[in-house]
């Protein structure tokens, strides 16, 4: 079994054809799904698939280039559902932002407070974060490590950045996708080998971070299995034992 964490089934690209997407992963064993937030206007979506179908969870957040829409009330209107496993995605995404300017920082700045809302919101629900972070790994670091409590979280599509795996500490897993299977990977495929095996977490970010040899189409759940296989590669196990492993963990952090 299989457990996608991290796959935007809410995207308008499933519309016509979900039914298909779940029918495909559940041939690839994938047995439960969570939909992140990331975009409020796709979150009432979220919420009416994981009412449709049993294995299909969602979480309440906002991305960071949405940060501006940010409103905390509208996330509190679903937290306690009954399919809510967590808050996220939230975090720090400084790639968009290179010249260091006044509206940068602003929106740094902006960035940063949303980012740290949605922890104290975490923190009051007893929920885990789906954190994502890009480009911004210090500023992240330092929040993350200042002001999350004991529900810990995922850094979801982890940068290989080796200075976050200090979160183990804070009770932080590492979502493994797409990205370990091309051919740039070099620094995750580095990296990898060095997180314990009871804090990986398998995803897709579907319909993003394609894996190989499917790069350029949709992504879907059903291609965990090139990822587990991947990691399995990578880490001298079997790939039923991946698949086990990275299972346990997700049932152990969103507590399904």
């Amino acid at each position: 079994m299989i457990i996608d964490t991290h796959c935007h089934l809410d995207d308008i690209g499933y519309i016509d054809d979900i039914d298909n997407v779940l029918l495909n992963a559940k041939n690839s064993q994938v047995e439960k799904f969570i939909i992140p937030g990331a975009d409020p206007k796709t979150l009432q979506r979220a919420v009416e698939l994981s009412e449709k179908y049993e294995d299909i969870y969602f979480a309440v957040g906002v991305h960071p280039y949405d940060a501006k829409s940010y409103d905390r009330s509208y996330l509190e209107k679903y937290i306690n559902h009954s399919k809510c496993v967590a808050v996220g995605e939230c975090g720090l995404d400084y790639f968009r932002l290179p010249e260091d300017d006044e509206e940068v920082k602003k929106e740094k700045t902006l960035q940063k407070e949303v980012f740290v809302d949605q922890i104290l919101l975490a923190k009051e629900f007893k929920k885990p974060l789906i954190v994502h972070i890009r480009e911004a790994s210090a500023d992240s670091l330092d929040i993350l490590q200042e002001y999350v409590g004991d529900e810990g979280g995922v850094l979801h599509c982890y940068n290989a950045d080796e200075s976050l795996l200090k979160l183990i500490d804070k009770n932080f897993y590492y979502g493994i996708g797409g990205v370990i299977t091309f051919k740039n990977a070099r620094k995750l495929v580095n990296v990898y080998p060095k997180i314990p095996k009871d804090r990986v977490l398998i995803e897709t970010d579907s319909p993003y971070l394609t894996p190989h040899p499917h790069r350029g189409e949709r992504n879907e759940p059903a291609y965990t299995k090139l990822v587990a296989n991947k990691m399995s590669e990578l880490s001298d196990i079997s790939v039923e034992e991946i698949e086990n492993i990275s299972t346990q963990n997700a049932l152990r952090l969103f507590n399904f």
